[in-house]
């Protein structure tokens, strides 16, 4: 069945996602009319920012009042918050129930045998929970997915009002692809900060510290952009400076933790993404990342 041009919506779950999204769509002429949040502070501050939104009990009180219910709880609360949700058997087919995470679309089946539609809606972009964010999600791409051609064509209209650019991705493929895109969100920040951390034995603070590499960060971003992911390699494993490369994995392992195990596996994808460096450095790089990656110091053999 279809959707009206502005159906309801309601949320489950009150985190930064929703926000962010709620917000858009309101001011873009969308019904946001029920949230439902473990946490009462959360419930009070989402429903406040804005109009006509009720603070309801649970899933199945918000579903009382929308046509589409975006449960946007954490992966691991999805599965127990769709089994608890109970559609009005009258109103179910004009339905859908939509989740924003990781797990696979099957989580939803519990709506799917009331009459509901289901589906999935995944911005590809890193929330900061800040207001900045409402401006900041233009251009990025959103992960739909539907049970139903009406649902499919909603949800992408829902995309077009944040700004955004509707993708899709084959069945099954859901976990597989929220995996890859954490190495350009989360695991990118686990890159600035294994800079800081080291930086920081030079004597910079953190501020300082990201205040330097912040920039090369963006005309990274900014290069692959112009040129492609090859066009952009730089540095000493791109250039097959061997010497280097081994003299700086020394380094690292003579610091301790992780931090050679760690340049080692990025500068062995590295050597892989680059144009092929002189046999003779690609020998003696990939000598001593085996070499930390064993556990054995370069310097050693």
């Amino acid at each position: 069945m279809p959707f009206s041009t502005t159906p309801r919506l309601g949320f489950v779950g009150a985190g930064r996602l929703a926000r962010c999204l709620a917000a858009i769509w309101s001011r873009a002429g969308y019904p946001v009319t029920a949230i439902a949040s473990r946490s009462a502070a959360s419930a009070h501050r989402f429903a406040g920012e804005l109009p006509g939104c009720l603070i309801a009990d649970d899933a199945s009180a918000v579903a009382q009042h929308a046509d589409i219910v975006f449960l946007t709880v954490p992966d691991d609360a999805i599965g127990a918050t769709a089994n608890a949700l109970q559609l009005d058997q009258a109103r179910a087919s004009a339905q859908a129930v939509v989740h924003s995470g990781a797990t696979p679309g099957d989580v939803l089946v519990p709506a799917q045998a009331q009459g509901a539609d289901s589906g999935g809606f995944h911005p590809l972009f890193l929330f900061g929970g800040l207001a900045s964010d409402q401006t900041r999600i233009a251009g990025c791409s959103v992960t739909i997915e539907a049970s139903g051609g009406p649902l499919h064509d909603t949800l992408t209209a829902l995309v077009r009002a944040l700004g955004c650019h509707p993708i899709s991705i084959p069945p099954g493929g859901r976990l597989l692809y929220h995996a890859a895109a954490h190495y350009a969100a989360s695991f990118a920040l686990c890159s600035l900060s294994e800079t800081v951390t080291l930086w920081k034995e030079l004597g910079f603070d953190e501020d300082d510290a990201l205040r330097a590499v912040l920039p090369m960060l963006a005309g990274t971003i900014e290069t692959v952009r112009e040129k492609g992911l090859p066009g952009a390699l730089a540095g000493p494993v791109s250039r097959g400076d061997a010497g280097i490369v081994v003299k700086q994995l020394a380094l690292l392992q003579n610091l301790g933790g992780d931090h050679a195990t760690l340049y080692a596996l990025l500068s062995a994808l590295l050597s892989r993404r680059a144009s092929p460096p002189p046999a003779q450095a690609l020998d003696a790089m990939s000598h001593a990342i085996e070499l930390v990656l064993n556990g054995t110091a370069p310097g050693d053999n």
